[in-house]
């Protein structure tokens, strides 16, 4: 079995990057995400942490929304649900890909050692805010009818009182 010292010595001394403890990963009121980006020029280093971090966000966000979808699902056996989950998942990437509402930088830090820049940053994302913002985009929605309508509104509700009541 290898040694400690042994370990350190093939690997390199072992470092925690920023923002990388408990307090700033995602939790019941907040999606959360950090980024890490190394360039020799900082405003490049900065735009890849960034990139790095929306990403990483979009996708908890993502996986959220399907939990929901799916959720639904299997509590719906009705012929409508089908449609309905296309359409909470359609409306989901959609938010998603054009405006990923209160995105907010929380943080960031730079570092450089002489030769390339590295970045750090956090955003985070208020999920009360989010789900907000997707009800207001659902009413917009003109391939969503009042019914199905009806049934989106109702499914963030109960997200929105699950952050409520937390």
């Amino acid at each position: 079995m290898a040694s400690c010292k042994s370990t350190s010595k093939t690997y390199g001394k072992e470092t925690k990057d920023p923002f990388s403890s408990g307090k700033y990963m995602t939790d019941k009121k907040y999606f959360r995400a950090s980024g890490k980006g190394q360039s020799s020029k900082d405003n490049v280093a900065e735009k890849k942490a960034d990139i790095d971090a929306k990403a990483e966000i979009a996708s908890q966000v993502n996986v959220t929304m399907k939990e929901v979808a799916d959720a639904y699902m299997s509590q719906s056996e009705t012929s409508s649900s089908a449609e309905v989950f296309e359409k909470f998942q359609s409306l989901s990437r959609e938010v998603v890909n054009t405006n990923l509402s209160d995105l907010r930088k929380i943080d960031q830090k730079k570092y450089f050692n002489g030769e390339r820049y590295t970045v750090f940053v956090l955003y985070e994302i208020n999920k009360k805010d989010m789900f907000k913002y997707m009800k207001k985009q659902a009413k917009t929605q003109k391939y969503v009818d009042k019914k199905t309508e009806k049934i989106i509104q109702d499914l963030i509700d109960q997200e929105i009182s699950k952050i409520d009541s937390e």
